[in-house]
């Protein structure tokens, strides 16, 4: 007797299963090598906590032209600058991100230098910013956050 026409079935050899198993596997293959070796793969998504690294950097920089504007107050003004780009070193190791390799130039921005009360209202809705993304993010990532919002609060209420 052929070991290899002995029926695996009603009807079907050995061979036919193994072709028919073995075409199956080579057809169900084939859509996911589509674009194998196609561009460069598609993006990766933001990261969440982007926007709050982009906050941070731009409230950085939106004190630091208040400072080279009203030189009265850069010494009230810098530390809190320094604080928010602090937040966005943190924030960029946190995501993996990677920061500009140059502070943005302070005078970059012609419009009028913001007041005081334009940067109290600026970190009050920072503040907003970060404790919504603390409150929608991992565990892991909640305790800098939380610190970064009571921070942005902190200096809203330093700018009364």
């Amino acid at each position: 007797m052929d070991r290899t026409a002995t029926h695996a079935g009603p009807g079907y050899t050995r061979r036919r299963l193994l072709g028919v198993t073995a075409g199956a596997a080579l057809a169900a293959s084939v859509p996911a090598g589509c674009g194998l070796f196609d561009g460069d793969p598609e993006p990766a998504p933001p990261d969440p906590l982007q926007p709050v690294l982009d906050e941070a950097l731009r409230l950085a920089a939106t004190y630091e032209r208040a400072a080279l504007a009203q030189p009265e107050l850069a010494k009230r003004l810098t530390p809190l600058a320094a604080d928010h780009r602090a937040h966005a070193a943190a924030l960029a190791g946190l995501i993996g991100a990677t920061l500009p390799s140059t502070a943005p130039s302070a005078s970059a921005d012609t419009g009028a230098a913001p007041t005081l009360d334009v940067l109290r209202k600026a970190e009050q809705q920072a503040q907003r910013t970060a404790a919504a993304a603390c409150r929608q993010t991992s565990a892991d990532r909640a305790a800098l956050l939380g610190s970064i919002a009571a921070c942005r609060a902190a200096h809203a209420e330093a700018l009364r």
